[in-house]
């Protein structure tokens, strides 16, 4: 991307960035709780939820003494609860280390964080220079370039485009200009900055679709699997459940062999334990 078009992007968003609230504090614990958050989640969603997990767990010390039911009680609702067992064991690997890592490889040590978290955090929380790509960001430049890339072109785009030590005003930018402008649908591209030179003008063939990082829709949630463990997840954050109670908390009649099947996943994934003895599950301590 040449400078000209780099300039463009920031007078654009730089004018109009989005006011989220993580946007507003370089704590590393806070901007990991925010990204880790937003992986599945809409920002509208997440919002009053980050406060929330915050104020019960303002440090990763304090999420780290916890038990790890209680971070996922308090994850009730965002739903992927993988991410919040993530996020405990995260935060138990920093209090161990005594210190918040902040080189992308220590960064990629942390139990759950990959490519885009480490980066995030790295821009977001460090302001080193880092390029960031997620999935709005990702749909930009497939359509400037008007092709599919594969992750490691995608990334290379970004890391060739960032410019120095405006790594956090930068990928803000680009990830609004995805977000609120070079949408999934209905593209603004005529308040584009990167209309000039774009390949992609919302006509024809959209190269995003297919294209390395760019999220596809997610499969039906309604009876799904994922339906079944977040009404699980949701009955244990009030108590144990007996087994013979698990089709019911389900609510999958008939589908028994089914239900267990699901139930025994969240033992799989330690987001639940089961007591041979009382025959029940309870969410982890």
């Amino acid at each position: 991307m040449q400078e000209a078009a780099t300039q463009r992007v920031l007078s654009w968003g730089l004018g109009q960035l989005r006011d989220l609230p993580w946007r507003r504090t370089r704590d590393p614990w806070a901007v990991l709780v925010s990204e880790v958050m937003l992986q599945q989640t809409q920002v509208e969603r997440v919002i009053p939820r980050w406060f929330e997990f915050l104020e019960a767990f303002p440090t990763p010390e304090a999420c780290a003494e916890a038990g790890l039911g209680d971070v996922l009680r308090m994850w009730q609702g965002l739903g992927y609860p993988r991410r919040a067992r993530n996020l405990h064991a995260a935060a138990t690997r920093v209090t161990e280390l005594g210190r918040f890592p902040h080189t992308l490889a220590e960064l990629l040590d942390l139990p759950g964080v990959g490519q885009y978290t480490a980066r995030a955090l790295l821009a977001f929380a460090f302001e080193s220079d880092a390029a960031v790509v997620d999935t709005n960001i990702a749909r930009v430049y497939a359509r400037v370039a008007g092709r599919h890339l594969t992750a490691r072109e995608v990334q290379a785009l970004a890391d060739a485009a960032l410019p120095a030590e405006q790594s956090w005003a930068w990928n803000q930018c680009i990830m609004d200009l995805g977000a609120v402008l070079c949408r999934p649908t209905s593209p603004r591209c005529g308040d584009c900055p990167l209309r000039v030179g774009c390949a992609y003008h919302g006509d024809g063939d959209d190269p995003a679709i297919g294209s390395a990082n760019v999220s596809v829709a997610q499969s039906r949630f309604e009876g799904s699997d994922r339906q079944g463990r977040g009404r699980l997840m949701k009955a244990l954050g009030n108590g144990p459940v007996h087994l013979d109670r698990v089709v019911a908390t389900m609510a999958w009649p008939d589908q028994h062999e089914r239900a267990h099947r699901v139930a025994a996943t969240l033992v799989a994934d330690g987001l639940a334990t089961f007591d041979e003895v009382t025959s029940t599950f309870h969410l982890p301590r």
